[in-house]
């Protein structure tokens, strides 16, 4: 019989995780309001639709962007042809000046030191082939995005060091705990090399304060390892207060163009922002020009299309619309999590205060039976099968808390949410412990409940590779 790769005979990919598990059951029987209203309806998907009226205005008025012309004439030969993996200079200028518009022109990237990559996955990837060996590790706060499982480890071989954050300060990262996450890598023989956040943080829908990303820079600086931050949710920011870049902490710091501003890298995407990721367009932003060579010299194994490229450059070149586009986002998004965040309360649940994102970081510790990671699957085995919503549960986003899940809310029609919260509502209604548990037993219940950690959050990624056969 044939030998196979470690890669194919392993679990490392994390298909199995009930984030991946739950949009295999939405495939099975996807609700739909005409010939499926029975179904289920998809809240485990991190997709922004609520502005796509917008996007197709814009392209029914500029008719030559999406047809593939130049003043009126074909330009599909010059586009099919073989492109550099350098990328078209017209489009790494618009994507640089749309990364600055979102955070305020307050600070500027030079088109020359992107990197072009099919998404942040691909993005995220590169990079971790660039700065760390198989067996580096890097440290991510909890909870985080169950890709990342698959995004950083699955092929690079890098391991992923948990920085353990508490719902007792709203999940904010600490000092302690960075510094428990960093000592937690040296018991395990590991050799840091990073810290990556996103920024706003996905699964929370909050902001990164001034406060943890000085902590940060602070930490990478005296450890002198590396920062990436993901910030492929700035332009979701919908709150009062504004979206604070990584960027602006090093400009802040006066730590432009230094040896440790090298070491800070940032990831970007259109798939959040402009709710593009069947565009498959994403971008690594460092100031040292090997990460950036070597980088660009990966893309080749992800490029983005020169068509794509083509008709994006034009989209972002026209400052109108994405100043409109920017504005209008933000507000529908506050108003759709508005929306959510009401019904849910009119069903007794509760949820993080959010301020970013496409989804709520929800608690329903009060619903479980028992404070416990198991009580937290069956309570989401009862959601997906029987009230037929697929919600992401806070194991999967590595939360060291029962309880908690991810609902997303920006990849559906207001009616569509509306029947998710009222099935959820009427299945709370129906419990026991929707019926008998009152105000102040939910608080007291959570007074007393302790945090239990399982044993697979602590996991690294070689436990999941097949030991060599002697």
């Amino acid at each position: 019989m044939k030998q196979l790769s470690t890669k194919v005979t392993s679990n490392g990919h994390g298909q199995d995780s009930s984030y991946f598990l739950g949009w295999e059951e939405y495939e099975k029987n996807p609700y739909d309001e005409i010939k499926n209203p029975n179904g289920m309806i998809q809240m485990g998907l991190a997709e922004n639709q609520l502005c796509f009226d917008l996007i197709e205005s814009w392209l029914a008025k500029n008719p030559d962007a999406a047809s593939l012309k130049r003043n009126g004439q074909s330009i599909f030969r010059e586009l099919a042809l073989f492109q550099d993996y350098h990328g078209m200079p017209e489009f790494k200028k618009a994507m640089a000046e749309f990364m600055e518009e979102i955070r305020g022109n307050r600070v500027t990237f030079d088109p020359k030191k992107i990197v072009l990559a099919a998404g942040s996955t691909s993005a995220n990837e590169t990079l971790m082939f660039c700065l760390a060996e198989p067996g580096d590790a890097f440290l991510l706060p909890t909870p985080y995005y169950p890709g990342f499982d698959r995004d950083l480890k699955w092929r690079t071989g890098a391991e992923i060091v948990p920085i353990h954050c508490s719902s007792s300060n709203g999940f904010q990262i600490t000092e302690s705990a960075l510094q428990q996450a960093y000592q937690q890598a040296q018991k395990l023989d590991l050799k840091v090399k990073g810290v990556l956040v996103t920024n706003p943080s996905n699964p929370l829908g909050t902001a990164l304060t001034r406060r943890e990303l000085n902590l940060l820079v602070d930490f990478i600086s005296s450890k002198n390892i590396h920062l990436i931050s993901d910030e492929i949710y700035s332009g979701t920011m919908f709150g009062f207060e504004q979206f604070i870049s990584v960027m602006d902490v090093l400009k802040d710091k006066k730590l432009e163009n230094t040896e440790v501003s090298k070491r800070v890298h940032v990831v970007y995407s259109l798939s959040k922002d402009l709710g593009l990721p069947g565009f498959r367009v994403g971008a690594i932003y460092s100031n040292d020009e090997m990460i950036v060579s070597a980088a660009t010299k990966m893309s080749s194994f992800g490029l983005v299309s020169s068509q794509t490229q083509y008709l994006l450059s034009a989209l972002l070149s026209d400052k109108k619309f994405t100043s409109t586009y920017l504005e209008e986002n933000q507000k529908r998004l506050k108003s759709r999590q508005k929306r959510l965040v009401s019904g849910l309360e009119s069903a007794g649940i509760t949820s993080l205060r959010s301020n970013a994102g496409l989804f709520c970081w929800v608690d329903m510790r009060h619903l479980l039976d028992t404070n416990t990671f198991e009580a937290e699957l069956d309570l989401w085995k009862k959601i997906v099968y029987n009230v037929k919503l697929n919600i992401s549960p806070g194991s999967s986003c590595h939360c060291t808390e029962p309880g908690w899940f991810r609902v997303c809310f920006a990849n559906m029609s207001e009616d569509t949410l509306d029947l998710a919260l009222k099935r959820l509502k009427n299945f709370v209604e129906s419990t026991d412990c929707g019926r008998m548990i009152s105000r102040s037993s939910h608080e007291r219940l959570k007074s007393l409940r302790k945090k239990t950690v399982s044993n697979w959050v602590f996991r690294v990624s070689w436990t999941d590779r097949v030991p060599d056969e002697r």
